[in-house]
């Protein structure tokens, strides 16, 4: 598990709700390209469980699917350490689920020194598996952007 100089990517999602596997999708990539960078984690979103697969991490980037009511397929960008996130529709069928587990390590001053979310707007969250296309597109973007970011991370993380 993580220490305090590790990097973390943390896919969240459902593989058999469509689009809310979008996360999962991400982190299976990732764990590929970045074996030797990163612990590349996936989860169901659970709170509890995201608190503390992220302890001690001094780097986390996590992606998950949202529903805003933008166009499917929209990545939106956070730093939780700077904004509040819980404004945001996580898809996440867990009561306390990503937006809380964040509100709540912030209340507690447990939030990881480097904590950025990445959400993709999901179009289809119905039971099934496979993602739509836009959402395609957009998990092909945000693979390569956590990519160069984590790899960027690890890079200032070892000076």
């Amino acid at each position: 598990m993580p220490n305090s100089s590790s990097s973390l990517v943390i896919g969240v999602g459902n593989t058999y709700r469509h689009d809310d596997g979008v996360g999962i999708w991400v982190a299976r990539r990732l764990r590929k390209q970045l074996s030797h960078e990163a612990f590349v984690l996936e989860a169901s979103g659970e709170g509890g469980a995201l608190l503390e697969a992220w302890r001690g991490a001094e780097s986390v980037v996590l992606v998950d699917a949202i529903r805003s009511g933008a166009v499917p397929g929209t990545i939106r960008r956070f730093d939780a350490t700077l904004e509040r996130i819980d404004s945001i529709r996580w898809c996440s069928s867990h009561t306390f689920g990503v937006g809380e587990a964040i509100e709540m390590a912030r209340a507690l001053h447990e939030l990881p020194p480097r904590l950025t979310l990445y959400g993709i707007e999901g179009d289809n969250f119905d039971l099934g598996a496979g993602l739509s296309p836009s959402v395609i597109r957009s998990a092909i973007e945000v693979t390569r952007i956590v990519h160069n970011e984590t790899l960027s991370s690890v890079s200032f993380l070892h000076r």
